[in-house]
C-alpha cells in the first residue's frame, strides 16, 4: 500500500532485458542524501511510476527490480531506457500520515497525454485512457493515481473520453509528470473504492447474475403494486 505522495525521483542506470530468470530486471538509482533506501530490505516493496515492485538488491545509492512480461504490457516500464526518470515512493507504515489517498501500486491502464496547457503557475494535463472502461471509475473532484502520483480530477468528458488533473508548481518540480509532454504515456490506478463500490452496487442489485430479474428492482416493483 501507498499514499500517492512521491518521495524522491530515481534514475534508469541499468537495463537487462533478458536476465537469468528470462524477465527484465532494472537498476534504479536514488539522489544523493535519499533516505529511500536507509531502511530497506530485500523483498520490500518500492513503487516505481505507481507500479509496486519487489526490491531483489540494494547498495546505499540504488536497488534493483524484477518487471515481468505481463508488467511491461500493462504499464509504461516497457518504455523505460538509461537515465529515464522515474517517480520512487516505499510502501506506506502503519505510523504513516495519509497526505495522498490509499494506493495499490496495481496499475489499471495507461493513458496518454492529449495536452498540457499553463494556467498561472500550474500546468493543466488532459488525459485519454487506453482503457476506455477506467472513465467509469474518474470522477470530477476524486482521486486519481498518475505515474504514482495522488492526485485531483479538475475535470472530466465522459463523451469524448478525457480527464483532466492541474499540477501546481510545487509538484512540478518534485513528480516526473512535469516534465512529460502530449503524446507521452503515464500509469493509471483508479481509485480502489470506486470498484469496491462497483462491486458491492452490482451484488445488491444482482447485475451479475445473467438473464435473471434484479432482486432488489423487484421487490421494489413488488411492494409498489402491493400498495396499490
Amino acid at each position: 500500500m501507498f499514499t500517492g505522495i512521491v518521495e524522491d525521483i530515481g534514475v534508469v542506470s541499468h537495463l537487462d532485458e533478458n536476465d537469468s530468470t528470462g524477465g527484465t530486471t532494472m537498476t534504479f538509482t536514488i539522489p544523493a542524501n535519499s533516505p529511500l533506501l536507509k531502511d530497506c530490505h530485500e523483498g520490500d516493496s518500492i513503487a516505481v511510476n505507481g507500479c509496486c515492485l519487489t526490491v531483489t538488491s540494494f547498495t546505499a545509492d540504488s536497488f534493483k527490480v524484477g518487471v515481468a512480461p505481463e508488467t511491461l504490457r500493462i504499464t509504461n516500464l516497457g518504455t523505460l531506457v538509461e537515465n529515464s526518470r522515474v517517480n520512487l515512493e516505499r510502501a506506506v507504515r502503519a505510523d504513516t500520515r495519509m497526505g495522498g489517498h490509499f494506493v495499490q501500486g496495481h496499475v489499471d491502464t495507461t493513458a496518454e497525454i492529449l495536452s498540457v496547457t499553463p494556467d498561472g503557475n500550474a500546468l493543466t494535463f488532459r488525459f485519454q485512457p487506453k482503457n476506455r472502461d477506467m472513465l467509469r471509475y474518474i470522477i470530477f473532484k476524486g482521486f486519481i493515481a498518475i505515474d504514482g502520483t495522488s492526485l485531483t480530477v479538475t475535470n472530466v468528458n465522459d463523451a469524448d473520453g478525457w480527464w483532466e488533473i492541474m499540477l501546481i508548481s510545487y509538484s512540478q518540480e518534485r513528480v516526473v509528470l512535469a516534465q512529460k509532454k502530449k503524446g507521452d504515456t503515464v500509469n493509471i490506478e483508479v481509485d480502489m473504492m470506486a470498484k469496491y463500490a462497483e462491486k458491492s452496487l452490482a451484488g445488491v442489485l444482482g447485475a451479475n447474475s445473467g438473464d435473471a430479474p434484479i432482486p432488489l428492482l423487484e421487490k421494489m416493483v413488488q411492494r409498489i403494486i402491493g400498495k396499490q
